[in-house]
């Protein structure tokens, strides 16, 4: 059948968490599918952003692996499917009998379907472990955190549809959605403002989010350009503003809250004029935007990674949930908090389980009436204990942990103090990686699988706003190349001959609606091209647009308030490195970089890193705009070209993840939060060199 013959497939861009639809037109070959775009998908209405018109150039790029491999003496050799499924199942039986379960680690995947990241967490789990994680640990974890001891559930309260239609004011907090969002910034968010909403962004940099804003003729958007480290000030500024002039909504917070005394409390002796000066904001900016937010009819809160990525990102995303309580801004349209999950299966991915603490749906493993309801399911004893994070995991490597299992994942490049890491995957006793490309991780494998790509394979993910959607596979472009699915499958049924035997996604979806009850009212009929916004509880059910309407879902019903205090940085500037310095993504690329960078036309568009500088600061050292400099801090050093901009508060430089040769995970800090064990990759002590001369080509891809 000729190309001018076939239908053209509608699946999902495969990159962040819009979840916009696109459709992929079969070529002669099955090497030549090319974008199209989707005229009437449900997000986008047929528009796309740079990555999603590039996203096929990447699925039959000259790097994909195409054979399994098999590391002997250091090397690695071509293997057979059998060769590389017995090695695979000998040394994780080895690793259980000598260490115990727990001495394994997985890695589930933001980039793969829901079934198999449901897949691979069954398969930790009837390995004997909780050591499974995913990424949403290194951007959400916070945020999801207190989303769900709060009000219930960690996902967005509403959706984009509803948010667009009905919200006056647009609270936008540590987040980029021109650059990370793009479609959802465009279609909703400026758009709400061309309607007549106003919004507030609170971030340390002015970026493209910045700029959508700047519409002539209105004065509704309000920057307030924040020091790095200091969200919880600067919304306890807003906070006491609200409670001093009364604008507190008193029916919704007797009715349908818990906690407000605290939070009084926590407040009394609050120095307006010290903290506002501590964030670098004037007083009457940040009041100024407390008024805006507490008297909008409906006010919406969106946060990001400027906010989740802190030793305090628990009670970064706390004092939001805080502000959105006591002013009522819950339970209805236009409301709520609402985390922009970034890549295009995050959600979905902590949806069916594939965390260390939680089941599909978010049901602890500690609660013994949710981990029986599942055990009934799967017919094994699941552990009551939650396990290992995922740096809890890498961090373990030598004394717990013995071996991991990695599906498309890049811990060397995506956990911060990168050097560490790829040291103590040197020591791993055994590593398996499936992917599609040879990424950082990959080369340390003993065995390595090769994978197939998005445009490949059929299965659901599930966006930031809570939609469930199917993705539709074209048609495998190498052969000897796996889905993600067919290869747990195989090593499940090899190690525990039973339990992993599904021949498609539908089966495997139609397993998971019994064990994850907000998924349980869908099939894959349902969905249809739409989609369906969870929860959706009963077959028949159109999922919810937004949640809490009339109660909370904790354990008291009642949303849960709770003041927080300051806490710096766990690095701040000092003599040594007397900079901070922060992180952040760029709309061309993609995390970082497997599949974006090896993309013509987007790494055209930033083929290599580069480093803002504020014009005091490259003064101060005698930095030229476009020179290479050095940035150190104590975990490492990274050179790069300067740009001098008034884009970055004078003090604080900042960078990007999505360069192997420059990636700023080699210099973020790894502490964590405490409760969600996030790192803190927003805030880092260090210092620039100049007088560096450029050192090769910073154009060899890295992982996503």
């Amino acid at each position: 059948m000729s190309s001018e013959e076939q239908e053209p497939v509608k699946t999902i861009c495969p990159y962040c968490g819009v979840g916009c639809g696109i459709q992929v037109m079969p070529g002669e070959e099955p090497s030549d599918m090319r974008f199209m775009p989707w005229g009437d998908a449900p997000v986008n209405d047929g528009r796309v952003c740079i990555k999603g018109g590039a996203a096929t150039q990447v699925v039959d790029h000259e790097d994909r692996l195409t054979t399994p491999q098999i590391k002997e003496d250091g090397e690695f050799r071509e293997a057979t499917w059998e060769e590389a499924y017995e090695r695979i199942v000998e040394e994780m039986e080895g690793i259980r009998e000598e260490f115990g379960p727990d001495a394994m680690g997985f890695f589930g995947s933001s980039k793969t379907m829901n079934e198999e990241n449901y897949l691979l967490q069954k398969l930790a789990r009837r390995y004997g472990t909780n050591n499974v994680d995913n990424c949403t640990r290194m951007c959400h974890a916070s945020t999801v955190w207190a989303l769900r001891t709060s009000l219930g559930a960690g996902a967005m309260t509403n959706s984009m549809e509803d948010l667009q239609n009905e919200a006056d004011v647009l609270w936008i907090q540590g987040a980029n959605p021109a650059e990370q969002h793009p479609i959802a910034n465009s279609n909703y968010f400026r758009q709400a403002v061309l309607d007549g909403a106003t919004v507030i962004q609170v971030d340390p940099h002015a970026n493209k989010t910045t700029r959508s804003f700047d519409i002539e003729e209105t004065e509704r958007h309000q920057h307030l350009q924040l020091e790095p480290g200091t969200d919880i000030p600067l919304l306890n500024i807003v906070l006491k503003t609200v409670l001093e002039n009364d604008w507190v909504d008193e029916e919704f917070v007797e009715e349908r809250t818990e906690g407000i005394e605290h939070l009084r409390e926590t407040l009394e002796d609050f120095d307006k004029e010290a903290a506002a000066e501590e964030c670098g904001v004037p007083l009457e900016d940040i009041e100024l935007a407390a008024e805006k937010y507490a008297k909008a009819d409906n006010a919406a809160i969106f946060t990001g990674m400027g906010m989740s990525q802190h030793t305090c990102g628990v009670d970064n995303v706390q004092n939001e949930i805080n502000l959105a309580l006591i002013t009522g801004n819950l339970g209805r349209p236009g409301t709520g908090v609402n985390p922009l999950r970034g890549q295009n299966n995050v959600q979905g991915t902590s949806d069916v389980g594939a965390m260390p603490n939680v089941l599909p749906g978010y049901q602890l493993v500690d609660d013994d009436e949710a981990r029986e309801s599942v055990e009934d399911v799967w017919g094994f004893e699941i552990p009551d204990e939650p396990g290992l994070t995922n740096v809890e995991i890498t961090g373990a490597i030598g004394e717990q942990i013995q071996g991991m299992y990695v599906m498309g994942e890049n811990p060397i490049m995506s956990e911060p103090n990168a050097n560490h890491v790829a040291d103590l995957l040197d020591e791993l006793n055994f590593l398996v990686v499936q992917d599609i490309f040879m990424t950082e991780t990959a080369e340390y494998a003993d065995v390595l699988l090769p994978a197939t790509t998005w445009a490949e394979r059929g299965g659901t993910v599930t966006n930031t706003d809570r939609r469930v959607q199917r993705m539709r596979g074209v048609e495998k472009v190498h052969e000897n190349t796996k889905h993600d699915l067919e290869i747990l499958c195989e090593v499940g049924t090899r190690l525990f001959g039973e339990g992993f035997d599904f021949d498609t996604p539908e089966e495997v979806f139609e397993e998971l609606r019994q064990v994850c009850p907000s998924y349980h009212g869908m099939t894959y009929d349902a969905l249809g091209e739409e989609g369906i916004h969870w929860p959706c509880y009963e077959p028949g059910d159109e999922g919810d647009q937004f949640l809490y309407e009339d109660s909370f879902d904790t354990e008291s019903g009642l949303g849960h308030i709770e003041g927080v205090t300051h806490q710096p940085p766990k690095e701040v500037p000092d003599d040594e490195y007397p900079l901070i310095l922060t992180t952040a993504r760029l709309e061309e690329h993609y995390n970082t970089g497997t599949m974006s960078r090896r993309s013509p036309r987007l790494n055209n568009q930033y083929p290599e890193n580069f480093v803002d500088v504020h014009p005091n600061d490259a003064e101060r050292y005698g930095i030229e705009d476009g020179e290479t400099i050095k940035v150190k801090s104590r975990r490492g050093e990274i050179e790069l070209e300067a740009h001098v901009t008034e884009d970055i508060k004078e003090g604080v430089i900042w960078t990007t993840p999505h360069f192997a040769a420059a990636s700023a995970n080699r210099l973020t800090n790894d502490v964590l939060d405490e409760r969600a064990k996030i790192p803190e990759y927003k805030a880092a002590a260090a210092e620039i060199e100049v007088g560096v001369e450029p050192s090769g080509s910073e154009n060899a891809p890295a992982d996503d």
